[in-house]
């Protein structure tokens, strides 16, 4: 016999939502989850109140809705659906380390499957709420650690292949070789978290999985996958807190704090900013420091606010003054002058401040031809081909752009796409013009190809 889903019953309540009101939240979500053939009507939700179970993926479609409504996430299991799909558990901050070590072994294993569920999550904007607030009073809480760091020869190992990942990624994007990541996460570093001896070798080990979960992460940010990044981001974020490395869990939030901005939440990009900052009291990373003020400089300047957007950025450069590189850990090493000056353009051409950004942008694309940094550079280009749009010089900014082009095509990655789509955009004003059609032919067959 079929016991009443009492939970379901009262989040409806305190929702103050109708059935139908409820089926209707449902079916939408459910074409952002790409799931147009989801259509509950109000008989079917007094069937789930009754005791049914929702086939999958509803019941992490409806948490999502009532996640939507209270601002906090609301899992299945809240709902009385029992435990989440794979998607579902990995934006939870579990308090319990073995639920942490399966949740993010269950995703990498899903990544590395391309199941459709995972593929089709989206990003979910109220899910860093609490992961943040939990890993800030954590970290506030705990007493600095002491004594020789642990360097056993899986440790190292692990350290060293992200060494190798991370440069991929800096230098060829972050689409080339996520999936490879992934597959070395799942089966070598995740079940090395389950055979820990010590708690030194637990820590150790943790902090290693932390900055490669991270990385993998940062990938698939940078490859357009928001939904995977949102839930790798999270687990990297608590196996951060288990290491009991305050700056990687800044960098972590720094990550996040980069993320919710890009995608139209410039309010919560500023608090996991200011949440990572805080956090940085018990640690010493200047570079993830400059890095927080610098994203929290990109999220005022979409909200508007110029006087405390060029103090954030002042802020930034001052705390990039006492970086050593020497002293810094190993996911610090792309916070460096061709990645500040490159945001720091972005952040006041977002203000329509084009002299400022002007001289940041091209500061960044000297850095980055020195590196060889393509995508980088390419980003950079495209900001400075904004400041000259905004001067209505189209010569220098058709000339920026074919530049921003060249480099995006070296590279796989997401964002240097749309670099040059919003450039696109951004030349609509100016007409027919001939370098405006020029460029739009170029870019098409640059986005058509990729």
């Amino acid at each position: 016999m079929k016991r009443p889903n009492e939970q379901l019953a009262n989040h409806l309540t305190r929702a103050g939502m109708s059935r139908g009101e409820l089926a209707r939240r449902i079916k939408s979500k459910a074409r952002e989850w790409n799931e147009p053939n989801v259509s509950p009507n109000v008989t079917r939700i007094r069937f789930w109140m009754e005791g049914e179970k929702p086939r999958t993926p509803l019941p992490d479609i409806i948490a999502d809705v009532f996640s939507d409504h209270f601002g906090y996430r609301v899992t299945t299991y809240d709902l009385g659906f029992g435990d989440g799909t794979r998607a579902d558990a990995a934006l939870v901050y579990d308090t319990s380390y073995t639920a942490t070590v399966r949740a993010v072994a269950e995703l990498g294993r899903a990544d590395v499957d391309r199941r459709k569920l995972l593929a089709a999550a989206p990003f979910a904007a109220v899910a860093g709420v609490g992961p943040s607030r939990d890993w800030l009073m954590n970290t506030l809480d705990q007493e600095p650690t002491t004594g020789p760091r642990v360097r056993l020869e899986d440790v190292t190992a692990v350290k060293s292949m992200f060494e190798t990942f991370q440069r991929m990624d800096i230098f060829q994007g972050g689409g080339s070789g996520r999936l490879v990541l992934a597959e070395y996460m799942s089966q070598h570093v995740y079940p090395l978290l389950r055979r820990t001896h010590t708690e030194e070798v637990r820590r150790a080990l943790c902090e290693a999985a932390a900055e490669q979960t991270y990385l993998l992460g940062w990938m698939a940010y940078d490859s357009g996958q928001h939904g995977i990044a949102q839930r790798y981001l999270i687990q990297s974020l608590r196996l951060a807190e288990e290491s009991k490395n305050a700056a990687l869990g800044a960098h972590v939030l720094a990550g996040m704090a980069d993320q919710a901005t890009l995608l139209g939440d410039p309010q919560e990009g500023r608090r996991l900013a200011q949440a990572g900052r805080h956090g940085l009291s018990k640690a010493t990373s200047p570079a993830c420091l400059a890095d927080l003020w610098c994203l929290e400089a990109r999220a005022l300047a979409k909200l508007g606010d110029a006087t405390a957007a060029s103090r954030a950025v002042a802020q930034s450069e001052k705390a990039y003054e006492r970086v050593r590189p020497e002293e810094e850990q190993a996911w610090a090493e792309f916070i460096d002058p061709a990645y500040l000056h490159g945001e720091h353009a972005m952040t006041f051409r977002d203000l329509e401040d084009s002299s400022a950004a002007e001289t940041h942008a091209v500061r960044s694309i000297e850095h980055a031809h020195a590196q060889k940094r393509a995508r980088r550079g390419a980003m950079s280009q495209a900001a400075l081909a904004v400041t000259h749009l905004q001067r209505h010089d189209l010569d220098s900014a058709h000339a920026a752009g074919l530049r921003t082009l060249t480099l995006a095509g070296q590279v796989k990655s997401t964002r240097a796409i749309e670099a040059v789509q919003d450039l696109r955009r951004r030349m609509q004003p100016f007409g027919k013009n001939r370098l405006v059609a020029d460029f739009n032919e170029r870019a098409h067959a640059l986005v058509q190809a990729a």
